[in-house]
């Protein structure tokens, strides 16, 4: 439940855009910004923030930032001034730092040995539930009632959600020794850096169509069916995490071979054929299955990679760079939607997963191997 509050306030602006954007008063690539600014908080204290709470009981520091979702949607939903908004997006991106480089390693560790790669393929399902559910919702909201009714919604989980940790999380103690050098010794640690640059590019590719799906499905003339876009993207993404739950721990290589490949088919078909209301529903379908499981890919991949030395720095650095990645995309999509219109978003998601398509087969000593060291 603490990933999918996490996934939906981070994804939830993508199918509200015109909405907010009309009653804030701005373009819809300004409005997009909520998510970039949401990625900046995040990319900005994941590490400093991973690195000064590392001491800290787990429960206390997961009560910490859930409670920094609940402050900050509130404020989304009551502000009617966009630098309000912006600063409350941000706040929630200081939260999703905390959060994600938390939850990982709190499945992990409240799993047996045997079950730890299930723990977190399972912690991870939240994703794909937040993004199936959740932003449909979200978006039906947004429709039906107002956008700010959606956030006022996401308050009223999150507040449930800080008392169901209260009484049912087990707690665990922090760990001690977290600092800086830890993350550069981290990074030398073969197969860490494959995984790394996989990840942030592999999630730039995916932002920029994401936080403007709604805006791209305007210029298809299919924007009043954006929640059922993304509710078949999410169901997609539900059989793909069940898939990567259920092989993770023997096929981790071919699994995220599959994404990259699977996700680079979707935009291709997006690129050339979205001229058919039938072949956006295919294309999107594939994305999702591409999509779902790539989170607790990359997680467990840098998890291996890292070790039980370096696995904590290793999810850190992750975090951060998924979230630089998610600014990145933002930013990039505002820029390519106002300079070459929305229509260029497939493109650009193709030329980006060359490389990563590249490094996953690059990496198949270290990083993304073959055969895992050690199934969990």
């Amino acid at each position: 439940m603490a990933v999918f509050i996490t996934s939906l306030t981070e994804t939830l602006p993508a199918g509200l855009l015109p909405a907010m954007s009309a009653d804030l008063r701005v373009s819809e690539s300004a409005a997009g910004q909520t998510v970039t600014i949401y990625a900046i908080g995040t990319a900005l204290t994941a590490i400093p923030l991973t690195t000064a709470t590392a001491g800290w009981r787990r429960k206390r520091l997961l009560l910490a930032s859930v409670a920094g979702f609940a402050v900050a949607n509130t404020v989304t939903a009551l502000s009617a001034t966009y630098s309000v908004t912006m600063a409350a997006r941000f706040v929630a991106g200081v939260a999703a730092g905390l959060a994600w480089a938390l939850l990982a390693g709190y499945a992990r560790r409240l799993a047996p040995a045997h079950l730890q790669g299930r723990a977190i393929a399972i912690a991870m399902a939240g994703i794909p539930v937040a993004l199936s559910l959740g932003v449909p919702a979200g978006t039906f909201l947004g429709k039906a009632l107002s956008w700010q009714t959606a956030f006022l919604v996401m308050t009223v989980l999150t507040v449930g959600l800080l008392a169901w940790i209260g009484v049912a999380v087990p707690d665990h103690p922090g760990r001690r020794g977290g600092d800086r050098p830890a993350m550069l010794s981290a990074l030398r640690v073969p197969g860490v850096a494959p995984v790394l640059f996989v990840t942030l590019v592999f999630v730039l590719a995916h932002t920029i169509l994401y936080t403007f799906i709604a805006t791209f499905l305007d210029a298809l003339g299919m924007g009043g069916s954006t929640d059922l876009v993304l509710l078949v993207f999410g169901a997609a993404s539900l059989l793909s995490i069940w898939v990567v739950a259920a092989h993770s721990n023997r096929r981790l290589r071919a699994l995220t071979l599959a994404s990259v490949v699977l996700i680079a088919v979707a935009a291709a078909v997006l690129a050339v054929l979205s001229g058919s209301v039938a072949m956006v529903y295919v294309a999107v379908t594939l994305w999702g299955l591409g999509w779902g499981g790539a989170p607790t890919l990359l997680q467990t991949a840098v998890g291996d990679a890292g070790g039980d030395e370096h696995g904590d720095a290793a999810q850190a650095m992750l975090v951060t760079l998924w979230n630089v990645a998610m600014a990145a995309g933002g930013i990039v999509g505002g820029v390519l939607l106002d300079a070459l219109g929305a229509a260029s978003f497939p493109w650009s998601i193709l030329v980006l997963l060359a490389p990563v398509l590249a490094v996953v087969l690059a990496a198949r000593t270290h990083g993304f191997p073959a055969r895992r060291g050690s199934a969990v």
